[in-house]
């Protein structure tokens, strides 16, 4: 048995009151299994979620927080084939399990980490990079030259995003609520940057359609959706693909489906992970896309903050408030 902290969801709550740092045993790996000394976590909005009963994926009461990290695999089942002890990896646990010392994981959820990345960043890169790439390269299929703009981009999907697009040798557009934080994008690769929200009112087309000569996005990246999605249909090119990433606002909005129509334009819904399991050969194919790309250094997540595990509950509690630019990472050292 392998003695360890973990932050553990006893209660579902509006308030996170049902979550608390406790003492946890996991066991020795079997079969394909790896146990990982846990060396940091990222956290991401359906942590939040989850303690609030909100999320599609329940798990059962309790259960220890946490999508992905990274660390140092410490013992190995029998029948693990491509990974040794020692090894720094990366890890996806199927939504929950991260935000503790030690965690056991299935070979196949484990990944060697970048050489370029620390574990802050490596924790921080599976989720937001690979829902990038299922975005803009399988399902958005961005070509050179063109305009995407990405909704979000402060965030850790929108910086993911704008890197890649910028890898692509698109010409990208970042928005968001903060100029502050929008400044912090141009690092990523964002040739402009938008407010969307301005006297508290969502306007951004205009400054969309100045920047491409009239024409609009031909990409056009929402992870937020509620008003952004409404005035996003008026910014994008004939021919152009509205990629349905997600809804941070709140609110999922409706599509008036005379205006795809009229201006030739597809809306494409996204989700990453599942793209992989419907196809695990192109999920695998995804997967080492993101670690080549990432061994350039054209992926570089940004870590605006680093918790210690005692303090993961008042990680959660910075995302929650939006307070994060880029990402936010749980370590355990």
């Amino acid at each position: 048995m392998n003695k360890g902290l973990a932050l553990v969801c006893s209660e579902i709550t509006d308030d996170l009151s049902g979550v608390e740092i406790k003492e946890t045993e996991t066991e020795d790996p079997t079969g394909n299994e790896v146990l990982i000394k846990v060396k940091a976590a990222s956290v991401n909005f359906p942590d939040l979620l989850m303690t609030q009963g909100k999320y599609q994926h329940k798990p059962e009461l309790p259960f220890v927080l946490g999508m992905e990290g990274s660390g140092v695999i410490v013992k190995a089942g029998d029948s693990v084939k491509n990974l040794n002890l020692g090894d720094e990896v990366t890890f996806g646990s199927w939504g929950t399990g991260a935000f503790s010392e030690f965690i056991k994981v299935p070979e196949q959820g484990v990944k060697l980490k970048p050489k370029t990345l620390d574990f802050s960043q490596a924790a921080s890169f599976q989720t937001a990079y690979l829902t990038a790439y299922v975005s803009l390269v399988r399902r958005g299929e961005v070509i050179k030259g063109e305009t995407v703009l990405v909704h979000g981009s402060t965030g850790g999907v929108g910086m993911a995003a704008v890197q890649l697009a910028k890898h692509l040798d698109a010409k990208v557009i970042a928005t968001g609520t903060s100029l502050e934080k929008l400044e912090k994008t141009k690092d990523w690769g964002a040739d402009h940057i938008v407010l969307t929200h301005k006297d508290e009112n969502v306007s951004f087309r205009g400054e969309v359609k100045d920047l491409t000569d009239g024409k609009g996005a031909d990409v056009i990246y929402d992870p937020v959706g509620g008003d952004v999605f409404d005035e996003s249909i008026r910014c994008i090119n004939w021919g152009g693909r509205l990629l349905i990433v997600g809804f941070a606002s709140g609110r999922i909005p409706s599509a008036p489906v005379n205006m795809p129509l009229i201006k030739g334009f597809s809306i494409i819904g996204v989700r990453a992970g599942e793209y992989g399991r419907r196809d695990p050969i192109k999920g695998e194919e995804n997967n080492q896309a993101i670690r080549d790309i990432a061994e350039t250094g054209a992926f570089q997540p940004y870590v605006c903050r680093e918790f210690p595990l005692l303090e993961s509950k008042e990680a959660i509690r910075f995302l929650e408030q939006r307070k994060l630019l880029g990402k936010v990472a749980i370590v355990m050292d």
